[in-house]
């Protein structure tokens, strides 16, 4: 880290710019119960209490004593204990993150092969060395596309997920971007909404394949809507999907995003996961974070370099696209070593599975009366429903039961109506499936029997 120290006098300077009299000043909007409360330590514990407290702390975790059926954006898939072990080798080790030209070699090309693979999967020329989840990548996606194509105007389909929509609003904010959401029709995009929407002033369209409901999206009917168009197509993509979904570059996607936690990234309560960046060739250039690439040096023999750093630190401000310098690079080599391991085969298998399972597990709940799709469209490992009873008090009284039984969608937070987010994937057996039906139904009956008239 780097250290700059300024003199009172340099202090002093700065606060006569910004019109302040004192440092105080410049905190002033903090309430001062929030300066420097007080925090009262409890009495020291020894090493088995402490043991002991933790424990019973943790116990309070309820959810990971639950069967799940969450969705949404992270999920449970199979990750073989062979990438744990492997990640942790001494191969993989370096004193430098890897923005540094003194970066291990072992880093390096794991990076590099990890470029390749998402390449690969997603059907683009190139692939930066990551980012810090899926929500920055779709949001470093478009500001990408703004810069490439010189305009400030950026399109994304409702159905892409409401926190990913969030974080690009908060990135876009500052340099003035116009975010303009296409509404969707029965669970997908509107594209006549999208088509009246689509005009020289746009830089990007972006849209989630499978989207957040898990419906598919028409998205072989994208590509003829921006013939003419200087407008560039963007997909925010489910990798472990990609096993049996076609690839974004085939239907015409530019850009490709996501997250990482699908391949090989436990949930761990929410993280750290890590996102992936993708595009054409013609538009590497402006990716942000850095590239590793393949050379040769001065015996012939193969080595790895940063090739591409488009940091603020490495070359002038006015040229830098990105001031990430974190790319999550051993979650990226988690994924990597996962991927390896399955390769297209086992990605393929397990994708198939999960497919089957949820479409068990889809037939299972709209079997329960009262319980019926809220839309009609073909969809991936998750599905959205329509309960006979409000959707929060059904999902409390089936946690009760041990079952999470899908996340809560709220009325104009991501679609129109409430329902039920439903997911399964190659974990899910039928057992599950049959527990889960179980569950429901008497969270519904107690719900409906204990409603206050």
């Amino acid at each position: 880290m780097v250290f700059l120290p300024h003199t009172p006098g340099d202090t002093q300077d700065m606060l006569n710019t910004l019109g302040l009299k004192s440092v105080d000043d410049l905190f002033s909007m903090i309430p001062a119960k929030l300066k420097n409360p007080p925090i009262e330590f409890p009495p020291a514990l020894t090493e088995m209490e402490i043991q002991s407290l933790m424990e019973s702390v943790a116990a309070q975790n309820r959810g990971a004593q639950c069967l799940s059926f969450l969705g949404g954006g992270a999920y449970q898939h199979f990750i073989p204990q062979a990438v744990f072990a492997l990640i942790s080798r001494g191969d993989f080790s370096t004193a430098y993150t890897p923005y540094q030209p003194e970066v291990s070699q072992g880093t390096l090309q794991a990076i590099f092969e990890f470029q390749t693979m998402i390449s690969r999967l997603t059907g683009m020329s190139a692939a930066n060395a990551g980012v810090y989840d899926g929500a920055t990548a779709l949001a470093e996606s478009a500001l990408m596309a703004c810069r490439a194509t010189r305009k400030e105007k950026v399109l994304v389909a409702r159905t892409v997920n409401p926190h990913y929509r969030r974080v690009m609003r908060t990135y876009l904010s500052a340099p003035g971007v116009e975010i303009v959401e296409i509404p969707a029709r029965d669970g997908a995009v509107d594209l006549e909404a999208l088509k009246a929407a689509l005009d020289d002033d746009t830089a990007a369209f972006f849209i989630q394949q499978p989207n957040y409901f898990g419906v598919l999206e028409p998205v072989d009917s994208l590509a003829p809507l921006f013939e003419g168009k200087k407008a560039l197509l963007g997909a925010a993509a489910y990798p472990h999907s990609l096993g049996v979904l076609k690839t974004p570059g085939a239907w015409g996607a530019q850009i490709v995003c996501g997250d990482l936690q699908s391949v090989g990234i436990p949930l761990s309560f929410g993280g750290p996961y890590s996102g992936f960046m993708a595009c054409r060739e013609d538009l590497v250039r402006h990716l942000p974070g850095r590239i590793v690439g393949q050379a040769k040096d001065a015996d012939g023999r193969d080595g790895y370099v940063l090739t591409l750093q488009t940091r603020e630190q490495h070359i002038r401000r006015a040229k830098a696209t990105s001031n990430i310098c974190t790319n999550q690079a051993l979650c990226a080599l988690s994924a990597t070593i996962f991927l390896a391991m399955m390769g297209p085969r086992g990605l393929r298998g397990a994708a198939a599975q999960s497919v089957r399972q949820a479409h068990k597990l889809y037939d299972a709940l709209c079997s329960i009366e009262g319980v019926k799709p809220m839309f009609g469209q073909p969809f991936y490992n998750e599905f959205a429903l329509e309960l006979p009873a409000p959707a929060a008090a059904v999902i409390a009284e089936a946690k009760k039961d041990g079952v999470l039984p899908g996340i809560h969608l709220k009325a104009g937070e991501a679609c129109d109506g409430e329902g039920l987010l439903v997911c399964a994937t190659e974990l899910t057996s039928d057992a599950d499936v049959a527990r889960c039906k179980e569950a429901l139904k008497n969270a519904i009956d107690h719900v409906k029997t204990h409603a206050v008239v």
